[in-house]
């Protein structure tokens, strides 16, 4: 796998991850970027973190192990989806 099939694959998970938060959120995210910080730009809090996993979890068809998953994977839409697609 090249770099360029990793940055594609993760601009597929970026996406899911904001149609997922605007399922959790309920409300359009158009500015949502890989920079975005979950807890400080978009107010996510512990129960709309374990709302957006399952989310994910179903719609990447995959299996989050919350022992794997550390604080520095939700700092950003672009950690937490290095870590999806690593985790794949």
């Amino acid at each position: 796998m090249n770099a360029t099939t990793v940055e594609t694959g993760n601009e597929q998970i970026v996406s899911v991850i904001v149609t997922a938060l605007e399922e959790v959120l309920r409300q359009e995210l158009t500015d949502v970027t890989v920079e975005t910080r979950l807890f400080d730009d978009l107010n996510l809090d512990s129960t709309s973190v374990l709302a957006l996993l399952m989310t994910l979890e179903d719609a990447l068809d995959t299996q989050v192990d919350p022992e794997s998953l550390e604080q520095a994977h939700l700092e950003s839409v672009g950690s937490l989806a290095a870590f999806l697609a690593e985790s794949r």
